[in-house]
């Protein structure tokens, strides 16, 4: 079966399983994990950030970071089809207390115009405190409902100026970081210097089983060590599955633009397809949408499964795609037969 649905589907290999067999473990919640800590530290130097803090998933990242950067009653500000708000299950709300306000945006990118406009300000005869306190922005990089889209590294600098510039601070759901600055040709610190906090995820384009972590400086860090704690996601010997992310980074970095490449070579294909409305050009990275002409994404996606390719209906006629480390040059070439075949039959 060929798993386009998401690359949160790849299952560990060999090299990997053997490094998490021979992970030397302690208890992390005492501190006592080595692995874990070798990998929060490399983490974070890749990140250019003091310190870091392992966790279950990337959704506790974000959420960690929300509360750590605020108190219940605060503002935040955050694309209105960001990742923390479509599908964190209206965690920002129920974990942190705070109130959203969204940016309606292209494709998850835009400016400190945008930021700017939502701050609030003093106005002339409005009573004092009448606002919630505006307390974070909160970016996502690669973009996911945005197609797999990269912020321009310019523009995601001075969107998190502008936001410093009204005493806001700044965290980045990088869950696919590791993908934008493939795709842009910078280092991952490149973006994450201009964020308070970033959380990256080992178990999507990297590969690893679980696993992802929050950056920041060593006082943020600290903090975020307590909401861990509070929301469940302190583990003991976790040094298994850290093994796996360390390993993760030192092999499964640097072919993400295999990826891209193979993402690209699926939407040149779709375009070519009458029953298919797709832009080539807006596939940056190993994330594609397309939306089908007079049929049924999930009946679509049934006859795809039928034939050995999964992939995942998102509406009533849009469907996503998603490579990854497991799908191969041959395995693009067989989806895209499918995709022809099942379109062909109407």
């Amino acid at each position: 079966m060929i798993d386009l649905r998401s690359d949160t589907v790849t299952r560990p290999g060999a090299e990997m399983r053997a490094a998490m067999a021979a992970a030397e473990v302690g208890d992390d919640v005492y501190g006592e994990d080595p692995t874990v800590r070798a990998l929060e530290e490399r983490t974070a130097a890749i990140l250019g950030k003091e310190a870091g803090l392992f966790v279950p998933s990337g959704t506790m990242a974000n959420q960690i970071a929300i509360r750590t950067h605020t108190e219940p009653g605060d503002e935040i500000i955050a694309d209105a089809r960001a990742h923390i708000l479509l599908y964190e299950r209206a965690a920002p709300t129920a974990l942190a207390g705070v109130m959203p306000r969204l940016v309606h945006s292209e494709r998850g990118i835009f400016g400190g115009d945008s930021v700017r406009a939502l701050v609030h300000g003093p106005l002339p005869g409005m009573p004092a405190g009448l606002f919630p306190p505006t307390r974070l922005l909160c970016l996502e990089n690669t973009h996911n409902a945005g197609g797999g889209s990269v912020w321009p590294l310019d523009r995601f600098a001075e969107t998190a100026r502008e936001a410093r510039r009204h005493g806001l601070r700044v965290h980045c759901d990088g869950a696919r970081l590791w993908n934008a600055a493939a795709a842009a040709g910078v280092p991952e610190r490149a973006y994450a210097e201009h964020c308070d906090s970033v959380a990256v995820c080992f178990s999507k384009g990297l590969g690893a089983p679980v696993g992802s972590l929050l950056a920041g400086d060593r006082a943020f860090v600290d903090r975020a060590r307590r909401f861990r704690g509070m929301f469940g996601g302190g583990m003991r010997q976790a040094g298994v599955v850290a093994a796996a992310a360390l390993w993760a980074l030192d092999h499964n970095r640097e072919r993400l633009v295999t990826d891209h490449l193979h993402a690209r070579k699926l939407a040149a294909a779709l375009a070519a397809l009458p029953a298919v409305e797709i832009d080539p050009e807006r596939v940056e990275t190993n994330i594609l949408y397309f939306r089908l002409r007079n049929r049924a994404a999930a009946k679509f996606a049934e006859a795809c499964e039928a034939r050995g390719v999964r992939v995942l209906p998102i509406g009533i006629d849009t469907v996503r795609l998603v490579t990854h480390l497991d799908v191969s040059a041959a395995d693009v070439d067989r989806a895209i037969a499918v995709f022809d075949e099942v379109l062909a039959r109407g």
